[in-house]
């Protein structure tokens, strides 16, 4: 069995990049660093808030049923609005996120991948 090896093309590189990226290098870039930074401090701080905010629920519905009993409107009570609460929570942090990251987060990943990939759009 033969192989054969071609010459590497002259010249700069036409396309875009066709070798694996070297990840740690990119990892370790300012601008990736920066990128996970700005993640950290949006995403941690409101997992922490949303976990709090469900405990809460949980411990109330456990330890308050008295509280939670509190009738509102008809049949409504203090723990029907907690619980509705909670998808509301849910869906208000959800909209939070995607428009955050797309104005903070998204620019920043995108030009990181351009650079990577050595296209620019």
């Amino acid at each position: 069995m033969s192989t054969t090896e071609s010459p590497p093309p002259s010249g700069p590189p036409s396309g875009p990049r066709t070798e694996a990226p070297d990840w740690a290098t990119v990892q370790a870039s300012p601008e990736f660093q920066q990128l996970r930074s700005r993640l950290r401090k949006f995403i941690f701080p409101l997992t922490a808030a949303f976990l709090a905010w469900y405990l809460l629920y949980v411990l109330l519905a456990s330890y308050a049923p008295s509280f939670m009993a509190i009738k509102l409107v008809g049949n409504i009570n203090v723990g029907l609005v907690f619980g509705l609460l909670q998808f509301v929570s849910t869906f208000a942090i959800t909209t939070w996120y995607v428009k955050w990251a797309d104005k903070q987060f998204d620019p920043a990943a995108t030009a990181i991948r351009e650079q990577i990939e050595g296209t620019k759009r």
